[in-house]
Formats: structure tokens, sequence, C-alpha cells
């Protein structure tokens, strides 16, 4: 399921975040790349143990956990702390597919899910289109500053060449608590469904009650803790 939630952060936070980030030592983006990556990559990143990586990721990390959408989405197990790049001067990133397992320090994750954070307004730069290849064809995703798109992990995708101005954005990974994808975007949808109902009807409900009862079970069944 590729998922776009809206507004993780305001402009003003997004503001905020590019003086922090704007500031960094930015060098070249393949210090992450693993073997299939580095051959297709050419961006600018920020190191990741550098002052003000680590304070955005920590900024980023906790908005991802008081994101109702992101929580229900995501079902998150571990969030690999955030990183950031930068695409300008034709910058690019060729198709590819994100490791299977991502690790940092004591940090060790399943990569289940692939989520990008923009951090520029796409009337800034030209191209840069995030392209992610899915069953029923290629979804080009380019957002507005503060919006954020999620997506499994296993899905082939690349970024086109910037050919003006500059695209900055967070990119990460986590586990979830649901390993199948088609399972994650069942609970997804019932639980959207149950929140629409409770405003209806009220959490009294009986239908909401019961529904409840079911997604709480089908969690408890599906879940890896």
């Amino acid at each position: 399921m590729l998922l776009h939630i809206p507004g993780v952060f305001t402009k003003d936070e997004v503001k905020a975040l590019r003086a922090i980030l704007d500031r960094g030592p930015w060098a070249d983006g393949n210090m992450t790349s693993g073997h299939q990556s580095a051959t297709a990559k050419q961006n600018l990143q920020l190191p990741e143990d550098s002052p003000e990586a680590r304070e955005v990721q920590g900024i980023i990390t906790q908005a991802l956990y008081a994101n109702p959408m992101f929580m229900s989405a995501a079902l998150p197990h571990t969030v690999f702390p955030p990183l950031f790049n930068r695409y300008e001067g034709r910058g690019n990133f060729g198709t590819h597919v994100d490791n299977a397992i991502r690790q940092r320090g004591n940090v060790r994750i399943r990569s289940d899910l692939s989520a990008t954070l923009f951090l520029s307004e796409p009337e800034d730069y030209d191209g840069g289109e995030l392209i992610i290849e899915e069953m029923y064809g290629e979804q080009s995703v380019k957002l507005p500053a503060g919006d954020m798109v999620l997506y499994p992990s296993k899905s082939l995708h690349r970024v086109t060449p910037v050919t003006r101005g500059a695209r900055v954005s967070s990119f990460f990974w986590l586990q979830s608590l649901i390993r199948d994808d088609a399972d994650r975007e069942s609970l997804f949808r019932m639980d959207v469904a149950i929140q629409r109902l409770n405003i209806e009807r009220g959490p009294k409900d009986q239908a909401v009650i019961e529904l409840t009862g079911v997604y709480h079970n089908l969690l408890r069944r599906w879940s890896e803790v």
C-alpha cells in the first residue's frame, strides 16, 4: 500500500527544520548505500552522526509517533533513525530496492516500510519525482513540504534527476508489528472504518464495539513483537 500522509509538519515547522539541516556538513550520499544502490545514486547526504542530523532525527521521530495516520498505517515496531538527502544539479537515484536489513549501532530492523518526508516545496525544484513501481504501474510522488509518503520497502523505486533547484527530504525505514503488507493494509482500512463509525454512531454502538474487538483480535493474531 502506498499512502500519502499530509501535514506531518506545518510550513513554519519545515522552515525551522531546514534552518538546522541547511547548515550541516552535506557529503556524498553513497555513505549509506548498499552495493546495488551505490551504482545508481547521485546525491548529497547529511552524515547521520552530525549534530544537525541528530537534532532533527529526534524531532521527526517524535512527530511520527504523534501522527494518528502514520501509527494506524505503519503499526511500527521500530523506526530506523531518519536520514537526510539533497538532490541538485541533475542528482538522481536510479531504480533500486531498499536493503532488507538496516543496522545502525544497536538498532537493527527488517525494512518492511520505507518513507520519504518532503522538506522542499514542489515548485522550488524541477524533476525529483519519487517513482514507485506497483502492481498497477508506476506511481509518481512529489509532495508539498511537510507531507510524507509511506510504501512497502520491497518496491522498486527511483528519484528522477533534479534539473532546477534542490530537493531536500528525510528518508527512513521501519519494521512493522505486521510483516505482511496485505494484512497491514486490511488492519488500516478496518481502523479507518471503525473511526468513521465511532464518529457517526458513538463509542457505545454495538457495531463499533464488535468491530473494534475483531480489529484487536486480528492484530493479536498477526503481530510480531
